[in-house]
């Protein structure tokens, strides 16, 4: 079945989508007064990058229901190449368009108490901790409702998502899985994922957001929030491939507590027009946060990229590292932002960005900055933007090899000081087949 709209939703449209999907009351309420903020808010002011055009709420169909996966065995073959074999038990999750479709947790995590359901799920069975965790706290540097008018549509028109929770000193040894698949032409994806580790607790969480089918030029509106408790780590890894005719915003936040850790592995792949802001707080003393980005862009699409670390809490480490490619005429902004607040004494904040152009009309711009508001700490950044040497490629080409092979192995040279440490192994493998796909097409 399929809900119709023309995007001129009001107030009994959002009231209706709410009793469709039997939310509690304080999540109604929540969806009304987003949907009030819309008009108001507005647009996130990427750096560099004019987003007035593009086409964040341009579609035909706001829900689109798939079929329930009766058994593993029944996962279509194009979406389990994407699932991990290596393991015998799957922690996995399958959303396909805005329907969750497929959900299991082995029984040692589900006796533990890990929850693994899709969101609009756990607003109907798990209320109360759901709204702990949606988009809570004062603080300015955290994502709200209101921050700007793509949050607030985020939540008046949540149409998919997931809900991860880890209790306390719960440590799931198996990777949980997450693909959000797109097969219909006329998707729009408003997710909100809610990944929630609390103290001393450990999880890796692999997500991936992918087109089987060219879009009919639609929206992706992707928000995620990774809550980390005192000495919990998380280890989060993404592999985005959505259609060229998708544009995408997506935001990825972490909040990390005394002595908490998060790992970002992040292969940037969309071929659409892109806002990616991926932040990290780290509130907590002694917290650490590792992002490792790969991006790839092609065609004429126009990509904003920003990885930003806030460190409040004292002794805390963060480090960025990004390496992106830009061939035809594609063009992207990576800003790489290191923030030291007052107090946070003895941090360390690092970041290294590098971009490749392979050709004329490419355009590529790497923005490292810190600020610094603290004596006692250290800080360092290295940035460079450049277009292939030909000197390499001539004298790969001497050796008989085409241009096109010749570029595909510097390309890969070039990534793999990024791709080679990303600590997910199997983000890793999909990423070098997803690379392999767009520098050969």
């Amino acid at each position: 079945m399929t809900t119709e709209t023309n995007i001129s939703f009001d107030k009994n449209s959002i009231e209706a989508l709410s009793k469709k999907n039997n939310e509690p009351a304080w999540f109604a309420e929540l969806r009304q007064s987003a949907l009030v903020s819309t008009s108001e808010l507005p647009l996130p002011k990427p750096d560099k990058t004019k987003i007035d055009s593009w086409n964040f709420t341009n579609f035909n169909q706001h829900q689109i229901d798939s079929n329930r996966i009766a058994d593993f065995a029944a996962i279509p073959s194009e979406i389990m190449a994407l699932v991990d074999t290596d393991t015998d038990t799957h922690n996995l999750m399958i959303q396909q368009n805005n329907t969750m479709t497929y959900c299991a947790l082995s029984s040692e995590a589900s006796e533990q108490g890990v929850i693994l359901t899709g969101i609009l799920e756990a607003l109907h069975d798990y209320p109360e901790l759901v709204q702990k965790y949606y988009m809570t706290g004062t603080s300015a540097d955290r994502i709200q409702v209101d921050s700007h008018k793509l949050a607030a549509l985020n939540t008046a028109l949540l149409n998919g998502g997931v809900f991860v929770y880890v209790p306390r000193n719960i440590v799931v040894k198996e990777p949980i899985q997450v693909i959000f698949a797109v097969d219909h032409a006329e998707t729009s994806l408003f997710n909100h994922a809610i990944i929630v580790a609390e103290d001393f607790a450990q999880c890796t969480y692999v997500e991936n957001n992918i087109s089987l089918v060219a879009s009919a030029g639609t929206v992706a509106n992707l928000i995620t929030e990774v809550h980390i408790g005192a000495g919990a780590h998380v280890t989060y890894g993404a592999v985005d491939t959505l259609d060229k005719n998708m544009t995408t915003f997506v935001h990825r936040t972490a909040f990390v507590g005394r002595d908490g850790k998060i790992e970002w592995a992040l292969g940037l792949m969309n071929d659409g027009n892109t806002i990616s802001e991926n932040i990290t707080l780290l509130e907590g003393d002694g917290s650490f946060a590792d992002t490792k980005s790969v991006v790839v862009g092609r065609g004429v699409q126009k990509q904003n990229f920003t990885t930003k670390v806030i460190h409040t809490g004292q002794q805390s480490e963060g480090f960025i590292l990004k390496h992106g490619v830009m061939k035809d005429e594609a063009s992207a902004i990576f800003n790489g932002i290191g923030y030291i607040k007052h107090g946070a004494t003895k941090s360390n904040a690092q970041q290294t960005s590098r971009v490749l152009m392979l050709n004329k009309k490419a355009r590529g711009d790497a923005n490292p900055i810190l600020l610094i508001d603290e004596d006692d700490v250290v800080a360092g950044h290295a940035a460079s933007v450049g277009r292939v040497d030909e000197m390499q490629l001539y004298y790969l080409m001497s050796r008989g090899i085409s241009r096109q092979e010749a570029e595909r192995l510097i390309i890969h040279g070039f990534l793999a000081p990024v791709v080679n440490e990303l600590p997910v192994d199997q983000v890793r493998k999909q990423l070098v087949d997803v690379i392999e796909k767009k520098v050969m097409q």
